[in-house]
């Protein structure tokens, strides 16, 4: 039978990572998440720099269930977690005095996810 679903042993890995932790914890915000890396890669957000900009405020914390891209200014600082960033992405959030986290971390450090948006 074909697999269905990612094949990529990392995102699979984190996928079930996600599950386990919004049962344990009952949160369903990793489970939320865990569905939309589930999508095919065509179907995976991708949120520019900008977009983070426009929806948070100082302090937030957002997690993106894909890749964050460098396309416009960010002005205030902001906790980005994400499946992937590009180069300028990374050196504008932390320019902006935010930081960048994978999801994992974002996890440890947050296992409830009180207080996290999903950009997508």
């Amino acid at each position: 039978m074909k697999r269905t679903g990612p094949t990529n042993v990392h995102l699979r890995r984190l996928i079930h990572l996600l599950r386990k932790k919004a049962r344990e914890n009952r949160a369903p915000i990793w489970r939320r998440v865990a569905e939309l890396l589930e999508r095919p890669t065509r179907m995976r957000p991708e949120v520019n720099v900008s977009k983070i900009n426009r929806y948070t405020r100082d302090g937030d914390a957002v997690v993106v269930p894909g890749k964050v891209l460098g396309s416009g200014v960010l002005d205030h600082p902001v906790t980005v977690a994400a499946y992937a960033f590009s180069r300028r992405a990374r050196e504008k959030i932390e320019a902006a005095g935010g930081r960048v986290l994978t999801i994992p971390q974002l996890i440890r450090e947050n296992p409830r996810g009180s207080r996290v948006r999903i950009l997508v």
